[in-house]
């Protein structure tokens, strides 16, 4: 599993599990799965529309108004650790009664975090996980992951972008906040928390 939208001012937080057995991994490789970050937004887009029908996946779209919503009472962590939980075990019953080997996750914080925050979930998918960072960069399934996360993340900008009439940056710093100086002139901070 892999998470994308984290570090950025606007869009969601976007989460997926993907399920890539062992004779899939040479069509992954062949259809150009790797890392999501060392590939363009046009490729990634492509590459995820193969994914959608080759691998069993679960994708999970955190809205900006859902992620506001909830941030009082689940902090960045302990949110991811819910939704890569949630992924992998709505996965994991996608997949039934397929059991995968090992359970990747591209670690974000560290195991014992994880674990600590994954008591507090209704349905925790405790074994065989593993935690590695920059795992899109190790296994292809979390490389899949990231590239489906980006595709769906990348979507959501640009329907906020039409919805607004501007076009909504990806990332954090002077753009984005140039960005957000136009929204709240626009409408104000119930404006802005939905984007």
């Amino acid at each position: 599993s892999d998470e994308v939208g984290n570090g950025s001012y606007f869009g969601p937080l976007v989460v997926c599990a993907v399920y890539a057995e062992t004779s899939l991994l040479p069509a992954l490789k062949k259809l150009g799965v790797r890392d999501s970050k060392m590939l363009q937004d046009k490729q990634i887009r492509q590459i995820a529309k193969e994914l959608e029908t080759l691998v069993p996946h679960q994708l999970l779209n955190v809205t900006p108004q859902k992620y506001n919503e909830v941030q009082s009472t689940y902090n960045a962590v302990r949110m991811k650790v819910a939704l890569h939980n949630q992924a992998i075990y709505l996965l994991l019953k996608k997949i039934a009664p397929k059991e995968p080997e090992a359970i990747l996750i591209d670690q974000f914080t560290s195991e014992r975090n994880y674990r600590n925050y994954l008591n507090q979930e209704a349905h925790p998918v405790t074994d065989s996980l593993y935690f590695i960072t920059k795992g899109e960069q190790y296994h292809l399934a979390v490389a899949a992951a990231s590239i489906l996360s980006r595709a769906k993340f990348l979507d959501e900008l640009d329907r906020a972008s039409a919805e607004l009439g501007f076009d909504i940056p990806s990332g954090a710093g002077y753009q984005s906040d140039q960005v957000a100086a136009k929204i709240l002139r626009k409408g104000g901070l119930p404006l802005l928390s939905n984007y």
